[in-house]
């Protein structure tokens, strides 16, 4: 008799006490879940302009490497095609040099179409300085290039700007 006295109160309490457990469980991780979501939300207002950023940039980048444009940049009156080729690397390198730390903005797939843009660019300057004497005028290791750029199914660069712009789309 004693013990269904002490269960009828005691049960009761259990109860309670169970149902008052699982709700303050409840409402700590809808808690823990909206501070969760505000952090994310901050931290995106932050992150989001310099991702942006670095899309823009690398786009920017694999503009100003493309073969057409590098060309028009760097040949000068009166360069041979030797210091044209050097000129083209040089300013190849030091675009790369600049934008390098980009990459931990963008994803990986991205940033190594970005890298093979750039070698298949070098890769065309080089193979048409080979079919050059460096004492040659620059205009036509300017146009062997341009020559193959034309013959090319696709540009360079299209690629991996390409991805940059789909990326970029995602946000």
């Amino acid at each position: 008799m004693e013990f269904l006295e002490i269960l009828k109160y005691t049960l009761p309490s259990i109860i309670v006490f169970f149902a008052s457990y699982l709700v303050l469980k409840e409402m700590i991780k809808k808690e823990q879940s909206r501070d969760r979501f505000e952090l994310a939300a901050q931290n995106l207002k932050v992150t989001l302009p310099v991702k942006m950023q670095a899309y823009e940039r690398l786009t920017l980048f694999l503009e100003r490497i493309a073969p057409d444009s590098l060309i028009i940049r760097t040949n000068k009156p009166g360069m041979t095609a030797g210091q044209l080729h050097q000129s083209m690397l040089q300013a190849i390198r030091s675009e790369y040099n600049h934008n390098m730390s980009q990459q931990i903005y963008i994803s990986h797939k991205a940033w190594e179409l970005v890298k093979n843009a750039m070698s298949g660019v070098i890769k065309l300057i080089n193979t048409s300085a080979g079919q050059v004497k460096p004492a040659e005028p620059a205009l036509k290791l300017s146009s062997i290039i341009l020559e193959k750029l034309v013959g090319a199914d696709i540009h360079p660069t299209q690629v991996a700007i390409d991805q940059l712009r789909a990326e970029l789309n995602q946000y």
